[in-house]
């Protein structure tokens, strides 16, 4: 049965769509079967795949307001073992659109429903919001993961998602848990960085993700060649922090 993890936090700019890409294929490359869901109207998980959404016939929009077949949407990756659902600006409207639905906070994990035996984990990149479409996802998944970047403002917001996700937990979702906060752009030389860390850390403490995203100039450049960093240069510090991410990642569930 796969596990299904949503990345979340409203405040844009922390790495979601980057962590959703690298995580999803260096759990791939460690012979996970994969899905990514791109639940961003902004697209950049699809296009940082290669996938042309200009050409693209159905995206998780026509699953969730068409009632379109799941399957129809999935594409393939440069990784046999990772697939994804790619987005469309039209997610934008789809708010309004479901607000007429009954049960519209469900429809994204009725959606998933028929696939989410044929993976080991499912992937859900949540947009920068707290609207209905992050609703759906937090909704949908087993766990969430919180990606911080190791900045000042850095904890600023992460109250309010941590509020919504009590809400959802208790009206929605009661199974749904935190699977961990992930430290992003990472950069070890600034002092800053690392009181963010400890602060965070001290906040958290077992719930912060041991291994941390380095800054890391690869981790940018792949997904204008429509592949994850671990295609791109596998060398890379990026490339090795999300492996170490996916292997940390896959241990924590193996324990449970």
């Amino acid at each position: 049965m796969g596990k299904i993890i949503a990345l979340a936090n409203q405040k844009g700019g922390v790495g979601k769509t980057t962590t959703t890409i690298n995580l999803a294929a260096s759990l791939a490359t460690l012979e996970k079967k994969v899905l990514i869901v791109d639940a961003d109207p902004q697209a950049n998980a699809s296009s940082g795949l290669g996938v042309d959404i200009k050409k693209t016939e159905y995206t998780i929009y026509e699953c969730m307001i068409n009632g379109t077949d799941v399957k129809e949407a999935i594409h393939d990756t440069s990784i046999e073992t990772l697939k994804i659902i790619p987005s469309h600006i039209d997610l934008v409207g789809a708010e309004i659109e479901m607000l007429n639905i009954t049960d519209r906070e469900n429809i994204m994990k009725k959606v998933i429903a028929p696939v989410k035996d044929e993976y080991d984990f499912i992937l859900i990149d949540c947009s920068p919001s707290l609207g209905l479409i992050t609703v759906n996802s937090l909704t949908a998944a087993n766990s969430v993961i919180i990606p911080v970047q190791s900045e000042y403002f850095a904890l600023e917001g992460i109250s309010k998602l941590l509020n919504t996700i009590k809400i959802i937990k208790k009206r929605l979702n009661p199974s749904l848990e935190i699977e961990g906060f992930l430290l992003t752009m990472f950069d070890s030389r600034q002092r800053q960085a690392n009181q963010i860390y400890d602060e965070i850390k001290r906040h958290f403490q077992e719930l912060v993700f041991n291994t941390v995203i380095q800054r890391n100039v690869r981790l940018s450049e792949a997904p204008s060649y429509g592949i994850p960093a671990i295609l791109y240069d596998a060398d890379s510090s990026g490339a090795r922090n999300y492996m170490a991410l996916a292997k940390e990642l896959i241990n924590h569930n193996d324990n449970k």
